[in-house]
């Protein structure tokens, strides 16, 4: 519709200057928006006031003149001038009631966008450390990457999931010593346990395990090689639960990406961490200092440089992080998407420097989350009553599903703290917005199955099916006329616009906003239009292709999301 009034509206100055209303050299593209306030129109433009000073003219007599220009077109019910020159536009109840057939012939690709052209996009998310399970904040990420993602290949690009894998350095060594010092206890050794070492009731329970699977036969073995087997016992049973418990989520991963072959030696003996080093180097960027090699990223605007290899011949995390992101881009990404926690703020413009000095300047957007309070009853959560220690993102789950977990980690903006609530995130009621949202559709579903004069307790049908059966294409949808009928059509036509905005911006609250706005939308019509008629049948069958329009709709945006659609509730 946007590109039709757009269409339209730059017609109307073209005429206008071909009939000498208007002295224009250039002809623009006129910005379209939707009004903040419904009261002044479907759309408007600023047009007018950009086109008074090369064609020397009041804003609001420009106005007039392309008003008039694009008056009596069939899918416009009227043109406004507003203040000095604002043109409101107001769509005819035909270009509406259009968009209702739309989403019954493009069904499950309604509201699909081509922004992106088929361009590559890598999304790499979570990436929690392999040492211990997840907090509730990788729950967050992992709904907001999964939805980033279903978005984006809405908007027609070409995504892959991504893991990285922390599984070398000091970390995975304490871990080794943190679960070979539990399974020591466990036979009965004891064991002076370092502050520094992992202290969760989880590592004393992949002790077990191993002792379960493995017997005492550790416990006189060399103490060096305990702990090598352990870690890689220990990091192998602590992945596994990652995926399981992202799959619980419906997060599965394309690619889970081993920081381990950062350190190995390729084909020309260096590793892809010397290797990112020596394109630096040769682009400029090294030099050497106080025995340390160092990163110019003050050429990039950072507020000072960075070491990548430390005196002691070590590699600093960031070194390991550049030759990663090196090999993102070698991969034939066209954008490299990163989420993370709110504690990696200060590591924003290092990153990007690194970026821009590797070739891709302006291909990497960081999007920064912060963190997730939990809250039961208005009090604030921060035990586990199962284990005493901290709520595990596998804790929320199983409490409040998998559903109701993602929607509520998608309702406010990333670069706001979320408060979650765990007794709304369970309740059965309006108050709670996925359960609303959800509702509506089930509420749908029960519509049509009682005008197909189905039993409600058949599960057998389908509902998309039975629904193409019973409202015929060729639905006299002029009838609909009605405020609520007319808003419920323009709310299902802003959808494709809000995909594109949630792509284009990375915003994923838009999508639950919407999904919201459609379900309130929907139950005031469905309060104010009697949907099944007996003795104005092509009324129902009008309403009836509104009402499934609807369903399709909202199933669209909780498929965005990653939450379901149900047919009962």
């Amino acid at each position: 519709m946007i590109d039709l009034l757009s269409r339209l509206v730059r017609d109307a100055i073209v005429a206008a200057t071909e009939a000498g209303e208007l002295t224009l050299v250039e002809i623009p593209e006129p910005h379209l928006e939707r009004p903040r306030d419904p009261s002044h129109g479907d759309w408007a433009t600023n047009v007018a006031m950009q086109l008074a000073k090369p064609a020397r003219m009041a804003p609001r007599q420009i106005a007039e003149i392309i008003a008039e220009r694009m008056s009596g077109h069939a899918d416009i019910a009227a043109v406004e001038i507003a203040g000095p020159g604002f043109i409101n536009i107001r769509l005819s109840a035909a270009a509406l009631q259009r968009v209702l057939r739309d989403v019954r012939e493009q069904g499950a690709d309604y509201g699909r966008v081509d922004i992106g052209k088929g361009r590559r996009v890598q999304i790499e998310f979570v990436s929690a450390n392999p040492v211990g399970p997840m907090h509730v904040g990788h729950g967050r990420w992992a709904a907001l990457g999964d939805s980033m993602a279903r978005v984006l290949e809405h908007a027609g690009f070409e995504t892959q999931r991504e893991f990285y894998v922390n599984d070398a350095g000091v970390q995975m060594n304490t871990f080794a010593k943190s679960v070979a010092a539990r399974y020591m206890e466990i036979n009965g050794v004891e064991v002076e346990f370092a502050q520094d070492w992992y202290q969760g009731a989880y590592i004393r329970e992949i002790a077990q395990e191993i002792m379960d699977a493995e017997g005492p036969k550790w416990v006189e073995a060399d103490p060096e090689a305990r702990e090598s087997y352990f870690k890689e016992q220990a990091y192998a049973q602590v992945l596994d639960h990652l995926k399981r418990v992202l799959h619980g989520m419906g997060v599965d991963f394309d690619v889970w990406y081993s920081e381990r072959e950062l350190h190995e030696p390729g084909a020309d003996g260096l590793s892809p961490i010397e290797s990112s080093i020596a394109t630096l180097r040769e682009a400029g960027y090294i030099f050497e200092q106080d025995g340390a090699t160092w990163f110019r990223t003050t050429d990039f605007d950072d507020d000072k440089d960075r070491v990548l290899k430390k005196a002691d011949g070590s590699y600093t995390y960031f070194a390991a992080d550049i030759a990663y992101h090196k090999n993102k881009f070698d991969r034939g990404f066209d954008r490299v998407i990163d989420i993370w926690g709110a504690d990696h703020h200060g590591y924003v413009k290092r990153m990007e420097a690194a970026v821009a000095a590797l070739g891709h300047p302006g291909k990497l957007d960081l999007v920064i989350g912060q963190l997730v309070n939990l809250f039961r009853d208005g009090e604030a959560v921060r035990m586990s009553k199962r284990t005493g220690e901290m709520v595990t993102f596998e804790d929320l789950l199983d409490e409040v599903g998998e559903d109701a977990a993602r929607y509520f980690f998608l309702r406010r903006s990333t670069d706001q703290p979320l408060d979650f609530d765990i007794g709304l995130a369970k309740e059965q009621s309006a108050e709670n917005p996925v359960f609303y949202v959800q509702y509506a559709h089930a509420r749908i579903c029960s519509i049509l199955r009682k005008a197909a004069g189905i039993d409600t307790a058949d599960e057998s049908v389908e509902i998309a099916s039975m629904a193409t059966a019973l409202i015929p294409d060729d639905a006299p949808l002029h009838l609909l006329e009605t405020e609520a009928e007319l808003s419920l059509m323009r709310k299902l036509a802003e959808f494709g616009e809000v995909v594109e905005v949630a792509a284009d911006q990375l915003l994923m609250h838009k999508l639950t906003r919407y999904a919201e706005d459609l379900a309130a939308t929907f139950h005031q019509f469905y309060t104010q239009c009697r949907v099944y008629d007996p003795e104005n049948l092509d009324l129902t069958s009008a309403r009836l292709y509104a009402v499934d329009a609807t369903r399709q709709v909202l199933a669209n945006v909780l498929g965005l999301v990653g939450v379901s659609a149900p047919e009962r509730m």
